[in-house]
């Protein structure tokens, strides 16, 4: 999948299951070009995502729940994510 296809997939996914108030996804791939899990063809990505679906919520369960809303994403086009995951109460 195209790169600017990634995005948006995964755009999609997590404002249908989180419904973030904030959402930013950066593809960092091009930093990882000679990367060994690069070679696959799947992106190293970051997303920024603020969302209430987090309250109460512990960072690790935080990460899960962002995991599940990529579903097969994780599997077929994701190689590596980071994130930061927060409530809109917890925003600078």
């Amino acid at each position: 999948m195209p790169r600017e296809q990634r995005v948006e997939a995964i755009r999609a996914a997590l404002q249908a299951s989180l419904a973030p108030t904030l959402l930013e996804i950066r593809d960092d791939s091009h930093r990882h070009a000679k990367h060994a899990g690069a070679q696959d063809g799947r992106g190293h990505f970051h997303v920024e995502i603020v969302s209430e679906a987090f309250a109460g919520l512990a960072p690790l369960a935080r990460h899960r729940a962002v995991y599940a809303a990529l579903g097969d994403l994780m599997v077929t086009d994701i190689h590596a994510l980071s994130m930061r995951a927060r409530t809109p109460d917890e925003v600078d």
